[in-house]
């Protein structure tokens, strides 16, 4: 952290690099001010990242002197240095980097502990923190991602699935005859053309691979567990299914605004 000039606001700028998306929040105290999403590419050099966000951050009014604090969660080793070096070029400070050795909060059961994706546990001490304990979410992004958290805070472990989008694009790509869709809810389950069965399979298929995983979730975790649904197709699946307590679009930078906040102390 570094100090910001008198009578300037000082800001958190949150990164979520995901294995698709890069997500960029940047916060006022507990107010998430503005959102962006970068495609994530492996290739790109810092500068071409500096570039884009340098761009990107007065479009909303935020000068660069104003973010004196960060926090990274990555999912995408070969970038975590390259945002880190992003970070002390553009705002002259040391980011956070989620990992080992980070204080959450949660006791991690699972084996081995630093198996868990960080994004795993930034969305885990969100939903925590938001909703309480019990608490399931499902992240719909590269992968459909599932995690429990019990009444104590403690991190259960979870279950992972391909992604909608995932599975759509093998079907594309692993057969002669079958074309991209678009990823909206046909008519009815049975498709009366290419098209429609392929979004029924699509869309009401994982809609009731989420109900049940949660329903398989619940009964092993004993109680009412709320269920949280984030990522970019969480409002599309929480419109054919009714298992949701919640949708949270931002559930992983508020997750890392938390943690930032855990780590300051």
């Amino acid at each position: 952290m570094r100090i910001v000039e008198l009578g300037v606001k000082a800001l958190l700028i949150a990164l979520d690099i995901g294995n698709t998306n890069i997500t960029v929040g940047v916060f006022e105290d507990k107010e998430l001010k503005a959102t962006w999403r970068l495609a994530t590419d492996p290739r790109k050099m810092a500068d071409e990242y500096m570039l884009s966000l340098m761009t990107l951050l007065p479009m909303k009014g935020i000068q660069p002197e104003q973010i004196d604090s960060a926090v990274i969660c990555s999912v995408v080793p070969p970038l975590n240095t390259v945002f880190e070096d992003l970070v002390k070029r553009c705002f002259s400070i040391t980011p956070l980097l989620i990992g080992p050795g980070v204080r959450t909060g949660l006791r991690i059961l699972y084996e081995p502990p630093r198996d868990v994706g960080a994004d795993r546990v930034v969305d885990a001490v969100a939903a925590f923190h938001l909703y309480g304990g019990p608490v399931i979410i499902v992240d719909f992004g590269t992968a459909t991602v599932f995690d429990a958290v019990s009444e104590s805070g403690d991190y259960l472990g979870g279950a992972l699935a391909p992604g909608v989008h995932s599975a759509a694009e093998a079907l594309f790509v692993n057969t002669s005859q079958l074309r991209r869709v678009e990823l909206a809810a046909p008519p009815n389950a049975i498709g009366k053309s290419t098209v429609h069965a392929m979004q029924s399979g699509l869309l009401f298929g994982y809609s009731e691979l989420v109900v049940g995983m949660v329903r398989r979730f619940a009964q092993e975790m004993g109680g009412s567990p709320k269920v949280i649904a984030t990522g970019g197709l969480a409002g599309i699946i929480a419109r054919e299914v009714d298992v949701f307590d919640a949708v949270s679009p931002d559930l992983t930078l508020i997750g890392l605004r938390i943690i930032h906040e855990m780590n300051q102390l």
